[in-house]
C-alpha cells in the first residue's frame, strides 16, 4: 500500500501548524518551508477547513491555523479521509471480479490487514507527531517561540491509547 502525496501534504500540513500555534499562518509560508507547491497546499487546506481541522482567517493579515486540538486528531481518522481508494485489491471495490469471492480468504485477510493499518494510525494524535517539537521546529526553521510547548501541554504523549 502507498499513501498519495496529498496525504502525505496533509499530515505535513497539520504537523506545521502544530508548531506554529502563536501565530496565523500562510500557504506560501507552509509552501516554502517544506518545498511543496502552493496549488496543492490549496487543495488541501481547503478539505482541511471543510473537515473542521484548520481554520482559515481571511483577509490582511490572515492566514491558517488549527481548528481543533493536536490531542483530539487522529492520524488514521485523515488519512482514511485523504485517501481516495483504500481499495487493496480489485474485489474490494467491484462485486463478481473473482470467481472465489464468496469463500475468499485472501480478501478476509488483506480486510483485515487494512483494518489493522488504520487502527494503528489511530493510535497516533497529530499531538504525538509533534512531540519532538523542538526538532521538528529547529529542521523548519521555525522562530524560536515555536519550539517551545503551548500552554495545553503540547509534550504530552498519546499514543498507545484506545
Amino acid at each position: 500500500m502507498r499513501l498519495t502525496n496529498y496525504t502525505d501534504y496533509t499530515l505535513r500540513t497539520l504537523i506545521y501548524l502544530a508548531l506554529t500555534t502563536d501565530r496565523l499562518v500562510t500557504i506560501a509560508e507552509i509552501s516554502e518551508h517544506y518545498g511543496i507547491s502552493e496549488a496543492h497546499l490549496n487543495k488541501v487546506v481547503h478539505q482541511l477547513g471543510l473537515a473542521g481541522d484548520i481554520e482559515t482567517v481571511r483577509g490582511k493579515g490572515g492566514g491558517l491555523r488549527l481548528g481543533r486540538p493536536p490531542e483530539a486528531i487522529r492520524v488514521g481518522d485523515v488519512v482514511q479521509r485523504c485517501e481516495p481508494d483504500l481499495v487493496l485489491v480489485p474485489c474490494f471495490g467491484e462485486q463478481g471480479v473473482c470467481a472465489i469471492e464468496p469463500d475468499c480468504v485472501l480478501q478476509k485477510a488483506m480486510q483485515g490487514a487494512l483494518t489493522a493499518f488504520l487502527k494503528e494510525l489511530n493510535r497516533y494524535r497529530l499531538a504525538d507527531l509533534i512531540a519532538p517539537r523542538r526538532k521538528l521546529a529547529a529542521l523548519l526553521g521555525l522562530p524560536r517561540a515555536a519550539r517551545e510547548p503551548d500552554s495545553a501541554g503540547g509534550r504530552r504523549l498519546l499514543r498507545r491509547q484506545a
